[in-house]
């Protein structure tokens, strides 16, 4: 089954790049195609090519991508519930042979919280924590770009903005980040350019403020429709670039 049929976009080096689109839209198939995950889900890419500093990167395990600078934090966390913390993190630097201490170091700066349960098991953290603690396995190797699949999914308000803020910080010391997202305030708040993916291809390619703006992204995406409830019933408008 094709997913993503002529999807193209960038990431500029050192700047954040939001990507919208409802379920099912192929979000996170085209991550896992930019980290070398998409054939650990018996997927493949048939045509066109990812690069990295103009050099082609598709066709290389997933290994050899965190160690050209892209490393992923996927949806749901993942992180291995049986290990420590410290465990976690350490795993997160098996591409880096030198200067793990001093990036486990910087971990626990950038997050305190982990500093303080660096001995506890990871099952045993709470969502937000867990989060964190998956965003520091990955900025272990010290990636150029980090992917990030709805980071803020399933987490409190108040989770949801310290994730926002730990990911602008993230950007100012230099890594580019493209976030997946579907809290689109959140997402379009902090990015420099949006993306619109929808049933695997990009609809919409705007600067992240034009898409705030964006009457069909208010509407469809940031839950913003100027319209009374008992019109809802009858509301029949099509999103423009489905017309």
């Amino acid at each position: 089954m094709l997913v993503l049929r002529g999807v193209s976009l960038q990431v500029p080096p050192g700047r954040i790049v939001a990507l919208l689109g409802a379920n099912g839209a192929g979000k996170t198939t085209l991550l896992r195609a930019l980290s070398g995950l998409l054939g650990v889900h018996d997927g493949a890419i048939t045509k066109g090519a990812i690069t990295l500093d103009e050099r082609p990167i598709h066709r290389l395990r997933p290994a050899a991508v965190v160690r050209r600078g892209v490393s992923q934090v996927m949806e749901g966390r993942r992180t291995f519930a049986e290990l420590t913390v410290e465990e976690n993190l350490r795993l997160g630097a098996h591409t880096r042979p030198k200067g793990r201490a001093e990036a486990m170091e910087r971990m626990y700066t950038l997050f305190p919280v982990l500093a303080q349960r660096r001995g506890s098991i990871a099952g045993y953290l709470s969502g937000g924590e867990q989060q964190m603690l998956a965003m520091g396995r990955a900025l272990m190797s010290d990636p150029a770009y980090l992917l990030l699949d709805e980071p803020s999914l399933g987490l409190a308000p108040r989770l949801v903005e310290q994730v926002r803020d730990l990911i602008v910080q993230i950007n100012r010391a230099g890594t580019g980040v493209l976030l997946v997202e579907q809290n689109a305030t959140m997402a379009l708040s902090i990015a420099e350019h949006g993306y619109v993916l929808e049933t695997g291809k990009v609809v919409l390619d705007k600067p992240a403020a034009e898409l705030l703006a964006d009457d069909d992204i208010r509407e469809f995406y940031l839950g913003r429709a100027e319209r009374s409830f008992r019109d809802v019933k009858h509301y029949k408008r099509r999103k423009r670039w489905l017309s």
